[in-house]
């Protein structure tokens, strides 16, 4: 199966007492990367939802932002006095520091000060039951993700579609570079004897074991059948994993690697431009499949 990594999705949920909004955002990533930016007052949020993803996701950086309101009711505002005297006590060697170097800062509002984490919670003294709330956060999140898992598959429809075609350019190059050896038989075969003589010329002195060694060594040299025959085997387990229900995003990265591998070798040996150019023309479309798969989960 062919998912992509990007995605997004976006739900709001509005309640008597709470409302919420949920963000969810995915790009390529090598392996699962989880941002959460979650409400610091609503604690057993974080893990939950990590393991959620994880149970849905395989690969990709995942940012999930969550803003919780109370709707009506600020409440009272719950300041920590602990973490204001250590903020304020930081801000006064902050600024002697300044001033002993001979540098003027800008005094921070008393906004800014309680704008910091940790320092005041709003409506804390009438968050109500969080156990309850919690339970109801989490339970919506089951949709979100669902949604995000649409838009992944759908985006992973279209990139199925483009690797198929690559993948079809392929086995149509790979036939070609067989038709360019075909057609080229008597003119290759008229090399090889023209090597062959060569070698004999050269063969004063040598056993007849090394010279078979040599002639082994020239045919070789020209002889691509080996590269398209895993060319070939490797393009069969590319279109069996594009219909594979598990993710196969590094599967076709490694597949890849071989593929260039072979076209490499096959571009080395190549004795003809007609068989160089359909070398290349492989590497360039084994490049344009490897760009499209960074984005496959």
């Amino acid at each position: 199966m062919v998912n992509s990594m990007t995605g997004f999705a976006a739900r709001t949920h509005k309640g008597q007492e709470y409302s919420w909004t949920w963000e969810m955002r995915g790009v390529n990533s090598k392996g699962l990367d989880m941002r959460l930016r979650l409400p610091d007052w609503i604690d057993g949020l974080e893990q939950p939802l990590r393991a959620e993803i994880s149970r849905n996701l395989s690969r990709g950086m995942i940012t999930l932002n969550l803003r919780v309101t109370r709707e009506g009711k600020e409440g009272a505002v719950k300041i920590d006095s602990t973490q204001l005297s250590q903020v304020l006590g930081a801000l006064s060697q902050i600024t002697q520091e300044a001033e002993r170097q001979g540098l003027e800062l800008t005094a921070p509002t008393t906004a800014e000060i309680l704008g910091l984490k940790g320092i005041a919670d709003p409506g804390a003294a009438n968050h109500g039951n969080i156990s309850m709330l919690r339970s109801q956060i989490l339970s919506d999140f089951k949709p979100v993700i669902q949604a995000f898992q649409n838009m992944r598959k759908t985006e992973g429809a279209a990139l199925h579609a483009v690797l198929l075609g690559k993948v079809d350019t392929m086995t149509a190059l790979i036939a070609q570079a067989r038709q360019v050896i075909e057609d080229r038989k008597e003119e290759m075969a008229e090399t090889l004897r023209a090597n062959l003589a060569r070698v004999m010329e050269n063969a004063d002195g040598l056993d007849e074991g090394r010279v078979a060694q040599e002639l082994a060594l020239l045919a070789l040299k020209s002889d691509v059948t080996e590269e398209l025959d895993r060319l070939d085997a490797h393009v069969a387990a590319a279109n069996e994993l594009l219909q594979d229900k598990e993710a196969i995003g590094r599967k076709l990265d490694f597949l890849c690697q071989e593929f260039n591998r072979e076209a490499n070798t096959l571009c080395s040996k190549a004795q003809s431009v007609e068989l160089t150019r359909v070398g290349l023309d492989l590497k360039a479309t084994i490049d344009q499949i490897r760009e499209q798969i960074q984005n496959v989960e």
